[in-house]
């Protein structure tokens, strides 16, 4: 039993050498030197690839998303109410501005206007009567003035039975397409009831929104390209007006465009994928997103001088899916540095592995 104990013993202390000799043994040693000389090439120079910053001509064109509305929609209702004694349209067809579409019950309105306008028959003759007296001052002004009002006041009150009149007729105020019915020959409708709608889609209005960083370049003209989902094709608009404040939710600024639509593909209320080309920038420097470092108050690039990195403090512009735009700080023919950035340090010696292009 004791020699059982004394293996152990030997075991585990056997054990303990090996694992001894390899973590601080000679082995261990020879490899923390391979190791230490490994690591004294870092203080050689980085490699890393550099961009030739050169003029160049930024065509800034974003995809964004977009609404299709109606130029003119409307709920078409009655001015007043009463029986509908005739409709005058077809469902989904074109109407003319002006078109008379729905007629309300009306006799009664026609009989009080029938009867008024003889009254005014009779005053205009008693008036033209008396003015002819009063001329030959065989009547009072007082006299005349009084046959001169009873006549004014009866044509007035004939202006407001044809306004009443008018008011039971139910006409396009502008051209386009009438949709779907809610009315029907005989029904009893009032100013709450809704008759149909009545849209006018060509041309059509294309209403987007922009990144407020985009606004310098949004302008009234810029032409935009657009698909549906209904169609294949592409189709042209072009902006004409610009909401003049930003969303501060979003951070965006509205944008609306007309598409001219004589044959009335496009319908309201579709998605729109949209393509929208800015002004053009002539001459400009363009480099890698990952390029330019962030400051607290600025922003650098590094730049290869005399083989080493030097820090360049840059002002940046409009920025795309890759790249960003410097507006002060470059020169042409400066070397900007594009890879190995993480190691880099001012003066850091470099070694130049890759001219990259943009």
């Amino acid at each position: 039993m004791k020699i059982r104990y004394i293996i152990y013993t030997l075991l585990v202390l056997l054990v303990g050498y090996l694992l001894y000799n390899k973590f601080f043994g000679e082995g261990a040693s020879k490899k923390e030197g391979a190791g230490g000389a490994k690591g004294s090439r870092k203080g050689g120079p980085v490699p890393v690839n550099v961009l030739l910053a050169h003029d160049t001509t930024l065509n800034t064109v974003i995809d964004i998303t977009g609404t299709i509305s109606a130029n003119e929609q409307v709920n078409l209702v009655a001015q007043a109410s009463g029986d509908v004694t005739g409709i005058y349209f077809n469902e989904g067809s074109r109407v003319k501005k002006g078109q008379l579409l729905v007629k309300i019950y009306n006799q009664d309105l026609q009989a009080s206007l029938a009867q008024n306008n003889y009254n005014v028959t009779l005053a205009r003759e008693n008036e033209n009567r008396n003015r002819q007296l009063f001329e030959k001052e065989a009547i009072s002004k007082q006299e005349y003035q009084t046959s001169l009002a009873s006549y004014n006041a009866l044509k007035a009150q004939s202006d407001a039975i044809n306004a009443q009149i008018k008011r039971t007729e139910v006409r396009a105020p502008f051209s386009g397409t009438i949709g779907l019915r809610n009315i029907s020959p005989g029904g009893y409708i009032s100013p709450q009831t809704p008759i149909a709608t009545l849209v006018n889609i060509d041309p059509a209005k294309l209403t987007f929104s922009v990144p407020e960083k985009y606004l310098s370049l949004v302008k009234v003209g810029n032409k935009v390209k657009f698909t549906t989902e209904s169609a294949s094709k592409t189709y042209n608009a072009t902006v004409y007006a610009i909401e003049p404040s930003v969303d501060v939710n979003s951070r965006t600024i509205t944008v609306r465009a007309r598409a001219a639509n004589p044959d009335n593909e496009l319908t309201a209320g579709s998605f729109a994928k949209i393509s929208l080309a800015l002004n053009q920038i002539p001459k400009t420097f363009m480099v890698p997103t990952q390029s330019v470092i962030p400051d607290i108050k600025t922003n650098y690039v590094f730049v290869v001088d005399s083989g080493m990195s030097v820090q360049r403090e840059v002002k940046t512009g409009l920025r795309t899916d890759t790249q960003i735009e410097i507006t002060e700080g470059l020169k042409n023919g400066d070397s900007v540095i594009v890879s190995g950035i993480i190691q880099l340090r001012q003066k850091a010696p470099v070694k130049v592995q890759k001219v990259v292009k943009k």
